[in-house]
Protein backbone atom coordinates (compact mmCIF):
# COMPACT_ATOMS: atom_id res chain seq x y z
CA UNK A 1 0.00 0.00 0.00
CA UNK A 2 1.33 3.34 -0.79
CA UNK A 3 2.17 6.18 1.72
CA UNK A 4 -0.79 7.76 2.90
CA UNK A 5 -0.32 11.00 5.41
CA UNK A 6 -3.49 10.85 6.96
CA UNK A 7 -3.67 6.92 7.25
CA UNK A 8 -1.94 5.11 10.03
CA UNK A 9 -0.23 2.33 7.94
CA UNK A 10 0.14 -0.27 10.82
CA UNK A 11 -3.76 -0.87 10.98
CA UNK A 12 -4.83 1.31 8.43
CA UNK A 13 -7.11 3.81 10.68
CA UNK A 14 -7.12 7.52 9.74
CA UNK A 15 -5.09 9.22 12.06
CA UNK A 16 -7.25 12.54 13.04
CA UNK A 17 -10.61 12.79 14.88
CA UNK A 18 -13.56 13.06 11.95
CA UNK A 19 -13.80 17.05 12.15
CA UNK A 20 -10.38 17.36 11.80
CA UNK A 21 -10.25 14.90 8.91
CA UNK A 22 -13.23 16.85 7.09
CA UNK A 23 -10.88 20.30 7.68
CA UNK A 24 -7.90 18.20 5.84
CA UNK A 25 -9.45 16.53 3.03
CA UNK A 26 -12.12 19.43 1.95
CA UNK A 27 -11.74 23.22 0.43
CA UNK A 28 -13.79 25.74 -0.03
CA UNK A 29 -13.71 28.21 -3.11
CA UNK A 30 -15.00 31.68 -4.08
CA UNK A 31 -16.71 32.12 -0.54
CA UNK A 32 -17.14 35.73 -1.43
CA UNK A 33 -19.07 34.98 -4.58
CA UNK A 34 -23.24 35.32 -4.26
CA UNK A 35 -23.95 34.28 -8.16
CA UNK A 36 -21.41 31.23 -7.61
CA UNK A 37 -22.54 30.59 -4.13
CA UNK A 38 -26.35 30.55 -5.44
CA UNK A 39 -26.10 28.47 -8.82
CA UNK A 40 -24.18 25.89 -6.93
CA UNK A 41 -26.30 25.53 -4.23
CA UNK A 42 -23.70 26.25 -1.74
CA UNK A 43 -21.58 23.47 -2.53
CA UNK A 44 -18.58 26.11 -2.93
CA UNK A 45 -18.80 26.09 1.09
CA UNK A 46 -17.24 22.07 0.96
CA UNK A 47 -16.08 22.27 4.55
CA UNK A 48 -19.04 23.82 5.97
CA UNK A 49 -20.85 21.44 3.70
CA UNK A 50 -18.94 18.32 5.12
CA UNK A 51 -19.40 19.67 8.76
CA UNK A 52 -22.64 20.55 8.81
CA UNK A 53 -24.64 18.30 5.91
CA UNK A 54 -27.73 18.92 7.67
CA UNK A 55 -27.59 22.90 7.94
CA UNK A 56 -29.52 25.05 4.91
CA UNK A 57 -26.68 26.58 2.75
CA UNK A 58 -27.91 30.09 2.91
CA UNK A 59 -26.59 29.32 6.39
CA UNK A 60 -22.87 28.71 5.07
CA UNK A 61 -21.28 31.86 4.69
CA UNK A 62 -22.13 32.61 8.62
CA UNK A 63 -20.92 29.79 9.76
CA UNK A 64 -18.14 29.74 7.42
CA UNK A 65 -16.52 32.76 9.46
CA UNK A 66 -16.60 31.22 12.90
CA UNK A 67 -15.47 27.50 11.57
CA UNK A 68 -12.41 29.30 9.97
CA UNK A 69 -11.46 31.61 13.49
CA UNK A 70 -11.84 27.61 15.10
CA UNK A 71 -9.82 26.53 12.99
CA UNK A 72 -7.11 29.01 13.20
CA UNK A 73 -7.58 28.86 17.41
CA UNK A 74 -6.66 25.32 16.92
CA UNK A 75 -3.94 25.51 14.44
CA UNK A 76 -5.86 23.43 11.63
CA UNK A 77 -6.06 24.67 8.36
CA UNK A 78 -8.67 25.85 6.67
CA UNK A 79 -8.16 25.42 2.52
CA UNK A 80 -10.06 28.04 0.19
CA UNK A 81 -9.52 29.47 -3.23
CA UNK A 82 -10.60 32.73 -3.91
CA UNK A 83 -12.26 32.03 -6.95
CA UNK A 84 -13.55 28.99 -8.63
CA UNK A 85 -10.96 29.76 -11.74
CA UNK A 86 -8.27 29.07 -9.37
CA UNK A 87 -10.11 26.09 -7.87
CA UNK A 88 -10.20 24.74 -11.40
CA UNK A 89 -6.69 25.91 -11.83
CA UNK A 90 -5.92 23.84 -8.81
CA UNK A 91 -7.85 20.44 -9.48
CA UNK A 92 -6.39 20.32 -13.22
CA UNK A 93 -2.49 20.02 -11.48
CA UNK A 94 -3.84 17.55 -9.49
CA UNK A 95 -5.33 15.44 -11.66
CA UNK A 96 -2.60 15.72 -13.70
CA UNK A 97 0.33 14.67 -11.37
CA UNK A 98 -2.23 11.83 -10.29
CA UNK A 99 -2.26 11.21 -14.11
CA UNK A 100 1.69 10.75 -14.15
CA UNK A 101 3.37 7.04 -14.55
CA UNK A 102 5.63 7.71 -11.44
CA UNK A 103 3.04 9.18 -8.93
CA UNK A 104 2.98 7.42 -5.63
Amino acid sequence: MPDNKFLNQEDHLIKENWAEHQLLTTTNYGRKNKVLCWFSGGLNFQIEHHLFPNICHIHYPKIAKIVKATAKEYDLPYFEFRTFRQAVGAHYGQLKALGRADFR
